[in-house]
């Protein structure tokens, strides 16, 4: 050896030396045929079985508690433990099980409107509905009423600088306002933060809508268990019809054909009169779901402590009168939920079978979660967000599937297409973007949401990762005219169609779960959703 190279040796070695552990032990990528042979094994007969399983009559829809849905966790926990995924539930088990207050509203429930001479008493459930569950508690609440005339239009400032803190809205809407969640949502949220009471919303509307909007509201009702700290405290909402209170308003001074016209926009006190609020919900029982997660570790011991959640849910709506809204069809009273969500709780089953056939596995740890109570309100992740098995600051991404089985509203030329949400929101979308163009077998066409209006993002169970800083993606082929009825049937699924999607989640999967930077919101997207709460 020349003695200019001797001399470079020592301090070459001690470069050497310098070099972190991790890089040294950086598992090998797995090469491309280990990749197809995972892929492989997502195949349209197992996709078509699995459903079979999951929305079979037995498991008669699946409510939100139920033996049937513990029986489809049993199924989904037991599936796990053949591919070896380890538990990552409970004390050691496939099950995170949270907690669901059984409650019953008093049938004497009703708001009274009071002022200037003149009462009117609203009955619940003959003059007014309740919009959602109502708080629990025994005490009536008074408070002074505050006329707000159609919905905001200054969403920066709803009550255009009127103090509402300790008031009750009075707010006469139209028809419109009751199927728009996505306008009320936020609106309701803004009225807590600004102290509101309670809101009772005037409509316009048939002598039949209470009763329409009234579905046995004394009958016992589920409701999750949260802690306190979990979220703003809810108010009682309701609805009633105009009319049925035109006396107050008279007294108050108010013209109702003015009040009508929604689009004047007018906020201001009813002077001397008050609005009494007496519904009350007890708890009457306690009962738990569960949750189901399996788990395969990363192979990078640097990166195996941060997390890629793929999701789905597993329950749906049970069977006529379970009280949930199942729709009959003819003689079938039972509601199967194949495609909403048997198709993407089977998304994950077959994901976690395919990654769990990969050598090496992905950098990070992988987690494969199928939640229930999606149907309630997303109660399975509400709670997961709360009490997090893995830390949400280490968890990357939360691929979420609902509704991969079938074609938006039975259109042929879906077959090939697949509605992404929330692509925009951060660098999760170009990673899907670019699987579409490195998979051309997929035949796969990948689209933004075509359907803003109807607020999908806040509707399926990624959205509670994404409220806790997760980014997510959303898989969803749209409704079809068997959403929530009992022809969401298993002969319906096109599984050749689903089982392509699982793939292209799967890639998305693995090219997230081994890059070595994170996924990044886009600064905007995460002001609006993270830090502001919308």
């Amino acid at each position: 050896m020349p003695l200019r190279l001797r001399a470079l040796v020592p301090a070459a070695l001690l470069c050497l030396g310098a070099v972190p552990l991790a890089a040294q032990s950086a598992p090998r990528p797995p090469s491309a045929a280990a990749i197809r042979r995972a892929v492989d094994g997502i195949t349209e007969a197992d996709v078509r079985a699995r459903i079979g399983v999951i929305a079979d009559d037995s498991m008669r829809g699946r409510a939100t508690p139920s033996p049937e849905l513990d029986k489809t966790a049993a199924y989904i926990a037991e599936q796990f433990r053949s591919f070896g995924l380890r538990p990552g539930g409970d004390s050691g088990t496939y099950f995170q099980r949270y907690r669901i207050r059984r409650t019953q509203v008093d049938s004497s429930s009703f708001v009274l409107l009071m002022g200037r001479g003149a009462t009117s008493r609203l009955a619940l459930g003959r003059e007014v509905a309740a919009i959602g569950a109502l708080p629990l508690g025994d005490s009536a609440v008074t408070a002074p009423a505050v006329l707000l005339v159609g919905m905001p239009t200054d969403s920066a400032r709803p009550f255009a600088g009127v103090d509402v803190r300790g008031a009750i809205l009075v707010q006469e809407v139209p028809v419109s306002a009751l199927t728009n969640r996505r306008n009320r949502l936020p609106f309701v949220t803004q009225a807590i933060a600004a102290g509101v009471k309670g809101i009772v919303m005037l409509v316009n509307g048939p002598a039949t809508l209470v009763a329409s909007l009234s579905r046995n509201p004394f009958a016992p009702q589920y409701a999750l268990d949260l802690p306190r700290n979990a979220g703003p405290t809810p108010i009682p909402l309701f609805i009633a019809r105009d009319s049925s209170v035109i006396e107050v308003l008279r007294a108050a001074g108010e013209d109702l054909a003015a009040l009508r016209d929604t689009s004047a926009h007018a906020i201001r006190a009813m002077n001397g009169v008050t609005v009494t609020i007496a519904a009350r919900r007890r708890v009457v029982g306690e009962t738990t779901a569960p949750n189901v997660l399996g788990v395969l570790e990363g192979s990078d011991p640097q990166l195996k402590d941060e997390y890629v959640f793929f999701t789905g849910h597993m329950d749906h709506i049970g069977v006529v009168g379970g009280g949930q809204g199942c729709a009959a069809i003819g003689a079938d009273s039972v509601c199967n939920g194949a495609d909403d969500d048997a198709s993407g709780t089977t998304g994950v089953v077959e994901l976690a079978q395919a990654f769990s056939r990969l050598t090496p596995r992905p950098r990070r740890t992988l987690v494969f979660m199928t939640v229930s109570g999606e149907e309630r309100g997303l109660w399975g992740s509400n709670w997961y967000s709360e009490h997090p098995e893995f830390p949400l600051a280490q968890t990357v991404a939360d691929l979420n599937m609902d509704m991969i089985g079938r074609y938006y509203n039975n259109q042929p030329g879906w077959r090939d297409t697949i509605v992404v949400i929330g692509k925009e929101h951060s660098s999760l979308g170009a990673v899907a973007n670019q699987v579409t163009l490195d998979h051309p077998e997929l035949s796969m066409r990948l689209i933004d949401d075509i359907w803003p209006e109807q607020n999908f993002y806040r509707r399926s169970d990624h959205f509670n990762f994404a409220r806790k800083g997760v980014p997510i993606l959303f898989f969803f082929n749209g409704t079809h005219p068997d959403y929530h009825r009992a022809g969401d049937s298993v002969d319906k699924i096109d599984a050749e169609k689903e089982a392509r999607i699982i793939r292209m989640v799967f890639y998305v999967g693995l090219e997230v779960a081994n890059a070595t930077a994170r996924p990044q919101w886009n600064p905007e997207s995460r002001r609006q959703i993270v830090e502001a709460g919308n």
